[in-house]
């Protein structure tokens, strides 16, 4: 990568509960000067409508007016996303639901956000998953450990409960602040929160 290339996050926003986290972090990706590539599945944009009160193209559209974001449908494998070649510095899936997750470790995709997972476990690129579920089934289980050991990070959203949080804006900052560190946008953190242990 040249010294005047941007870096480049690719999100892709599956059907599991946890769409604040996913706009969070791309504007906090975006705020941190990297291009965003994103992708939203048809079960993602039920849910983001239903916890968000609004559609994924609202949103969309202020995240464009805010850096350099390209959106990917959930059906393109033809899109450059699908192929180990476009250059990607970092893969996330928030929030990352028991279906992708079983994909994923499987290897058996059937979407963009599937094949992306695909390249970045391909490809040996950093690939951060936040599964949203509970309790946790020892299939679960047994799929997060198969990606563990291929190299992801398995991020589940937990709250940082030493931190005091007042509110449950502070419990959604700190956890985008960790996925930023962990998908390795830790630039973006301001520097109040670089980095907080547990006092």
């Amino acid at each position: 990568m040249s010294e005047n290339q941007q870096q480049r996050l690719a999100l892709g926003v599956s059907g599991a509960s946890g769409a604040v986290l996913a706009l969070r972090l791309a504007k906090a990706v975006l705020a941190a000067g990297w291009e965003l590539e994103i992708v939203c599945s048809g079960f993602g944009r039920l849910m983001w409508r239903s916890e968000l009160g609004r559609p994924f193209e609202d949103d969309l559209r202020e995240l464009a007016a805010a850096g350099a974001v390209r959106a990917h449908k959930p059906g393109d494998l033809a899109s450059p996303l699908a192929s180990g070649s476009y250059p990607i510095d970092a893969y996330a899936i928030v929030p990352a639901s028991m279906a992708t997750v079983a994909a994923l470790a499987s290897g058996v995709g059937s979407n963009l956000i599937h094949r992306m997972g695909d390249v970045a476990i391909k490809e040996q690129r950093r690939l951060l998953l936040v599964p949203r579920e509970s309790p946790l089934s020892p299939i679960h289980l047994a799929n997060l450990l198969r990606l563990s050991e291929l190299g992801a990070v398995i991020a589940p959203p937990m709250p940082a409960f030493y931190e005091r949080p007042d509110s449950l804006e502070e419990v959604i900052e700190a956890t985008v602040d960790r996925l930023l560190v962990w998908s390795g946008v830790s630039g973006a953190l301001p520097p109040h929160r670089q980095w907080r242990s547990g006092e």
